[in-house]
């Protein structure tokens, strides 16, 4: 199984949705992150695309929660060290402010994006809560002949 998730220097897109292409050309791929920039190039062809929808607050409680790890040195990452309070929190461009207005300006367009990924024959399970995450996962553990899952070995974590 082949699972697609650069974390090295990005990639110029051209050459990132190339080889996202290739890859998910094989049969078994896992293609995780927020990749909509590669919709049209991967999400038609997985089996299942699954979109953790969270609400709003539940973000912003995780960014706080997580700057604030970062922040006081409970968490050593090289994102950690860059982390100061002005970038979390108060700057024009803080972690806060950046995710309210990623999740105001992207959620319609992700649900757009998943309608027609759906419209074309591929399995959406979005989640909403934590709680439909673990759900979700321990039906995936009990297999295809205990669950209610498919059993897809071809998907997308989108959106």
């Amino acid at each position: 199984m082949t699972f697609f998730s650069p974390l090295r220097a990005p990639l110029p897109l051209p050459e990132f949705r190339r080889q996202a292409g290739e890859i998910t050309r094989h049969e078994a791929w896992i293609v995780e992150r927020n990749f909509s920039k590669l919709a049209d190039v991967v999400w038609h062809r997985a089996d299942v695309l699954v979109w953790l929808d969270f609400p709003l607050p539940l973000i912003l409680y995780r960014i706080v929660r997580r700057s604030l790890n970062q922040l006081t040195g409970h968490e050593d990452s090289p994102q950690a060290r860059r982390l100061t309070w002005s970038k979390a929190f108060f700057h024009r461009r803080s972690l806060l402010r950046t995710a309210i207005r990623k999740y105001r300006h992207n959620r319609p367009r992700y649900a757009l994006q998943v309608a027609e990924t759906a419209d074309r024959g591929v399995q959406v399970v979005r989640l909403r809560n934590p709680r439909a995450v673990r759900r979700w996962m321990t039906e995936l553990r009990k297999g295809p002949a205990e669950s209610h899952s498919h059993g897809a070995t071809r998907h997308t974590a989108g959106p």
